[in-house]
């Protein structure tokens, strides 16, 4: 029996990889991977290991550009530091309607590609830690595995810093020491 065809958003993304030689291996599931938390427990994976693909917006001549931040699933993207990296101050968080218009995807299933628009992509490094990530494949029931080289690529992202400091973390088995204390430290 042929397997069923891909939902639409889903072939959308497939394609996208397709353009560029990649073939993904997309897993639809029955039970929802629309937060971080969901995503790991249905693969495997640790948290570190799904993608976030967060949609924020900035003023240009046209109305507003998309940014797609890809984080990973523990992150929080600092506004300071995605503000810089893109250099616009008045970068905001995208509301649901502006993410679905702006990418063609629901958030909760919003994948680094696909879109009918170019979007700036924007990539946590801390997914580099991990030789393969699970990212949105176009619904919140279907992801894909993928080493963050090749999801860079595929997306053209920029990797930069643009998560808050406190919530970056390391793959379990990974030492993350302590900061080092200041050393105006007690003066």
């Amino acid at each position: 029996m042929p397997d069923a065809p891909l939902p639409l958003a889903v072939q959308r993304v497939v394609d996208a990889a397709a353009r560029k030689g990649v073939a993904l291996d997309v897993r639809v599931f029955a039970e929802s991977t629309h937060t971080a938390a969901e995503a790991a427990a249905t693969v495997g994976a640790e948290i570190g290991q799904i993608v976030k693909s967060l949609v924020f917006v900035a003023p240009d001549a046209n109305g507003l550009e998309p940014v797609l931040c890809l984080v990973s699933g523990p992150n929080r993207v600092d506004m300071a530091r995605l503000a810089a990296v893109i250099g616009e101050p008045d970068v905001r968080r995208a509301t649901a309607n502006e993410a679905r218009e702006l990418t063609g995807f629901t958030i909760g299933g919003i994948p680094p590609i696909g879109h009918p628009r170019t979007v700036r992509v924007i990539m946590d490094p801390d997914l580099g830690r991990f030789q393969v990530v699970w990212a949105a494949a176009g619904t919140p029931t279907a992801v894909f595995p993928v080493a963050p080289g090749t999801l860079r690529m595929l997306a053209n992202a920029n990797v930069a810093l643009i998560c808050e400091e406190r919530d970056r973390v390391a793959p379990a088995g990974d030492h993350v020491p302590p900061p080092l204390p200041s050393p105006n430290a007690g003066a």
